[in-house]
């Protein structure tokens, strides 16, 4: 397994993680994880009710996914996952279980874009009116050397071309470069 086959795209709820990360998945023929599949059920009846989740109902949700993780990885898999991971302890989390071979791109948007984002989103169990307390919780990666951060208000085409050229550049993702 070279180091770079385990990648999360994280941030707040709105910001494009899904569609980014299935889209990079796609292009380097990895497996695509989507981390919301994997949330308990009591997780998501909070979330459905406008209750933000806490750190103890985070935990187990974070677990399940470093299992998916380490799961392909273990077996020299590559994978992309979608994930918030809003707070340090949270990478830490999946760092700690995949013995820190994982990159992370954080898709960084402003609340005023994503409020509106939200707003036209239909048929998911995250309403808007838990985005202010997403921001609240979020600890931005900034300078954790394995988070790279892209600007998540631009189209998808350019989002996809910016963490093209950053893990070309890095060596971070096998298969860019040599497509």
């Amino acid at each position: 397994m070279s180091f770079g086959s385990v990648t999360v795209v994280i941030g707040v709820s709105g910001c494009g993680k899904s569609t980014v990360a299935k889209r990079l998945a796609e292009e380097v023929g990895w497996r695509f994880l989507e981390g919301d599949t994997l949330h308990p059920e009591a997780n998501i009846l909070k979330m459905r009710r406008g209750i933000p989740l806490s750190d103890d109902d985070r935990l187990p949700w974070l677990e399940r996914i470093a299992d998916e993780l380490l799961s392909a990885s273990d077996k020299g898999e590559g994978i992309v996952a979608s994930c918030s991971a809003l707070k340090f302890i949270y990478r830490e989390r999946l760092r700690d279980r995949l013995g820190r071979r994982l990159n992370f791109v954080f898709l960084n948007a402003s609340y005023e874009a994503l409020s509106i984002r939200l707003g036209g989103r239909t048929n998911h169990f995250m309403p808007p009116s838990l985005l202010r307390s997403q921001f609240a919780t979020l600890e931005t990666p900034a300078g954790e050397p394995d988070a790279y951060e892209v600007n998540a208000e631009l189209g998808i085409e350019d989002i996809l071309d910016c963490v093209r050229a950053l893990f070309t550049k890095k060596g971070r993702i096998t298969g860019y470069g040599a497509r």
